[in-house]
């Protein structure tokens, strides 16, 4: 099983790739809809890339309110 910094990282390069933008400039706290510049429907289309890579299954309920990069990943690192 992987930490939870290895998930972490993982998300942050994952995004970076997704949306085209240096790896560097992404930080752990950062908000993604400021930071990215994406909007709802980007967001969720990067949500299910990453659902897909990891295996997981995130419900609404509990992605409601998570802007950020290391609560996303900590969402995550519960259901791996």
């Amino acid at each position: 099983m992987q930490t939870a910094e290895q998930t972490l990282d993982e998300i942050l390069n994952l995004a970076a790739a997704h949306f085209n933008v240096a790896r560097e400039k992404l930080s752990p706290d950062d908000d993604f809809f400021k930071t990215l510049g994406v909007d709802s429907l980007q967001t969720l289309d990067m949500l299910t890339k990453l659902e897909n890579y990891f295996g997981v299954e995130l419900p609404d309920y509990e992605l409601q309110g998570v802007s950020d990069f290391r609560t996303l990943a900590g969402k995550i690192q519960a259901r791996l």
